[in-house]
């Protein structure tokens, strides 16, 4: 790290540290445990895939296709102003409206959504879309979640370099929050594509990569990525890559624990050599695959009353696969 990034560094690390420690003081509207639910994943064949910050639904059409061969009906609705060509989205920056957009408007949008649906569908997300799909859950109008490569709730944080500084393009204060980011190459090789083959970094940076709201980059370190981990719920699953450097897999773990007094059935896998593109890494068959034997699993297990006596940590499982795909 050159002198020059050092005082970016230390501006990041004071507005992590000045969030964290108010997200510790913040008071907790935790419901108790004595007498909740484990619960299986509700019969559904919907699955609603969530994208993340930087990208558009076109990430997912390989998983909707592979889903839909099992029998599965998909959705992967756009977050507001991602609905255009990539190619658009590229030729608006800076757009002013894009800048405006929430964390809460984001998850606005597929609340209203999953109202549309004929059931409540199992719910696969992304980065910031696997932080929405935890959101989505504890509303308790989902079958299921899984997120991948999750961005952290509130209070869920990591000092390690390479978060700090694959963030720093949305979460560096020296930039508004007006105007929307843009991530350039290097930024995205870094961040996303570390250990991919060079042309696979940069047909994907090409295909797939649009401006982002900083508004949203920023939002889970204020109120808008709270999480009530303790609520009884549908079954989550929390997949990492052990490659990811912009959401370590350690940082991914965190937010698992985060989830260990629950009463609900929350499992943990790690991937280890893989980064954060995973959804699109060749090989993304491997981690669809685990997802879908996930489901499978965790829809014939049957639910059971949690007295006081039980220990909400037998429903906590976490497991790492070291196969290289």
């Amino acid at each position: 790290m050159s002198a020059k990034q050092y005082p970016l560094m230390l501006i990041i690390a004071a507005m992590v540290v000045s969030f964290l420690l108010s997200a510790c003081a913040a008071r907790q509207n935790m419901e108790t445990n004595d007498m909740a639910q484990y619960k299986s994943i509700r019969p559904s064949s919907t699955i609603l895939f969530v994208h993340g910050m930087y990208m558009t639904p076109d990430v997912w059409e390989d998983w909707q296709k592979h889903f839909e061969t099992l029998g599965y009906s998909t959705y992967a609705p756009a977050w507001p102003y991602h609905d255009v060509s990539v190619d658009e989205q590229n030729l608006r920056h800076p757009d002013e409206a894009l800048a405006q957009l929430t964390l809460d408007d984001v998850v606005k949008k597929y609340q209203d959504f999953i109202l549309t649906l004929d059931e409540p569908p199992i719910v696969i997300g992304h980065s910031m879309g696997g932080l929405i799909a935890q959101m989505l859950l504890e509303d308790g109008i989902t079958a299921g979640a899984v997120a991948i490569n999750s961005a952290p709730p509130k209070g869920v944080l990591s000092f390690k370099y390479s978060f700090i500084k694959a963030n720093l393009p949305h979460l560096n204060l020296l930039r508004s929050s007006d105007k929307p980011a843009r991530l350039t190459f290097k930024q995205f090789e870094y961040a996303f594509a570390n250990d991919m083959a060079e042309d696979d970094k940069h047909f994907i940076y090409d295909s797939h990569m649009v401006p982002e709201s900083r508004k949203v980059g920023r939002a889970p370190l204020g109120n808008s990525g709270r999480i009530n981990p303790a609520v009884a719920r549908e079954p989550l699953l929390f997949v990492a890559g052990g490659n990811d450097h912009i959401i370590p897999a350690s940082l991914n773990k965190s937010n698992f624990q985060k989830y260990r007094k629950s009463p609900s059935t929350t499992d943990f896998m790690e991937f280890s050599n893989r980064n954060h593109l995973t959804i699109l890494q060749p090989g993304w068959i491997n981690v669809a695959s685990y997802i879908q034997d996930w489901i499978k699993d965790n829809q014939t297990v049957a639910s059971a009353t949690v007295s006081a006596n039980v220990q909400p940590d037998k429903n906590h499982h976490e497991l790492q696969a070291d196969v290289s795909f």
